[in-house]
């Protein structure tokens, strides 16, 4: 299978013996336990599954509105306080292993919330176990990297990444198309939800148990001392280190891809689109998306993951920009077709931008630098997720057509961004 998906120059000197032998083994394992992991993400997905969820159950509307800043920024903010501890980890696979059970417990919950409760009472219950949930999270993003540097050679982990994308795609196209099919065509049933996030929950139970058989070497551990504090470490990496920095800064206004189809979902739900049956192709637009982008962004990000986050950036501003457009015409606004078509072009844009700034942050360090910079980068963007959600939230206040404006001058603004990072994909995996 490892010879099928990816391309293998051999390059294994940076890895121990017992590792670099276990790389096909490694590899594998980890795009199976990733395209786990990411077919349960479809189920619980804030912009789409879990929106529609809040709809049946009759949640307060400002709950719904909380979904996307609690699942993305619980999900961030805390790594950078994770440095010191998980730098004292030998081996960190566990740590992954540890995250992903975290995961199941609160995708459970969520799923007994939906089944048992109603109102306020499973809108806020939803919103703290995925908050539970995000916490999770945060010790599995920054762990799966470290193991990712840890046990697969540079030049090969886009590719990977990308074949998860596109193995958890294929999962959303079924899912979508079972939704489009089977759904009652405008009403909501919340025990049917609740059957699909249930079952979506045992995915997590499954990467567990494929992370933990992924071979690890230990490495030399900081005493506890000796390590610095996590204010102290992303003062220091911000202020003193220029390709990191501008990294974050990159990352920020490739936001555009992540904020903007919450909007498109929305106006698409004003149009008469509830349902089941309405929710089915925006889920098949990302599990197309993934097909469709997995395996072409994984290729080109091992060349050059700043080039994959720059296209990103300028489909997402196209697509965007070319919305607001179709807005203006009557009889664009009122066709079915447009909101699902362009989500699935924001999708395809969003999965650039996901495999290409994972693969840039795993490339740029080595070691526990590599660490510091998946935790530090997060913990900011987390920062800047909340601060500009709540910015464009507000100008969403004049309508819908002004946030999307907002996050189109965020995305022209990335791709200069993105143009002036260091290369640090193919070019240093040759030097390697």
């Amino acid at each position: 299978m490892y010879a099928r998906l990816v391309a293998d120059d051999g390059a294994r000197d940076e890895l121990p013996p017992a590792v670099a032998r276990a790389v096909p083994a490694n590899a594998t394992r980890q795009v199976g336990g990733l395209a786990l992991q990411g077919a349960g993400d479809l189920v619980v997905d804030p912009k789409t599954v879990l929106a529609w969820l809040l709809g049946a159950v009759g949640a307060p509307a400002v709950v719904a509105g909380l979904l996307v800043p609690v699942r993305e920024s619980g999900s961030m903010l805390p790594q950078a306080a994770l440095v010191p501890w998980l730098r004292r980890k030998a081996v960190r696979k566990r740590v992954w292993v540890a995250g992903e059970l975290g995961q199941f417990v609160a995708v459970v919950a969520i799923a007994v919330l939906a089944a048992t409760t109603t109102g306020a009472v499973a809108g806020w219950g939803v919103l703290a176990a995925l908050g539970a949930f995000a916490l999770a999270r945060s010790v599995t993003s920054i762990a799966s990297k470290d193991v990712m540097g840890r046990t697969v050679p540079a030049g090969q982990r886009g590719q990977l990444n990308g074949w998860a994308s596109v193995a958890s795609g294929g999962v959303a196209v079924t899912l979508g198309l079972g939704l489009r099919l089977l759904g009652d065509g405008g009403t909501t049933d919340a025990t049917a939800l609740a059957i699909l996030i249930g079952g979506g929950a045992v995915t997590w139970l499954l990467a567990a148990g494929v992370f933990a058989r992924i071979v690890e070497a230990p490495e030399p551990v900081e005493d506890a001392d000796e390590a610095p504090g996590a204010l102290a470490t992303a003062v220091r990496l911000l202020r003193h280190d220029r390709p990191f920095r501008s990294f974050v800064v990159a990352r920020t206004l490739l936001l555009v891809s992540a904020l903007t189809p919450p909007f498109v979902v929305t106006l698409a739900s004003r149009q008469g689109g509830g349902g089941l049956a309405g929710l089915g192709p925006f889920v098949l637009g990302s599990g197309i998306a993934s097909l469709l982008g997995g395996r072409l962004w994984g290729r080109a990000a091992d060349r050059s993951s700043r080039r994959v986050m720059v296209a990103a950036a300028v489909i997402a501003t196209t697509a965007t920009l070319a919305f607001l457009a179709a807005l203006q015409v009557p009889t664009l606004r009122d066709t079915a077709w447009l909101y699902p078509a362009v989500y699935l072009v924001l999708a395809l844009a969003h999965t650039g931008t996901r495999i290409g700034r994972k693969t840039y942050v795993v490339d740029l360090a080595d070691g526990n630098r590599r660490t510091e910079y998946v935790a530090v980068s997060n913990a900011a963007m987390g920062l800047l997720l909340l601060a500009t959600g709540a910015l464009s939230s507000a100008v969403a206040g004049f309508g819908p057509a002004a946030a999307l404006l907002l996050l189109s001058a965020l995305g022209v603004a990335a791709v200069p961004a993105g143009l002036r990072l260091p290369e640090v994909s193919g070019e240093r995996a040759a030097r390697r």
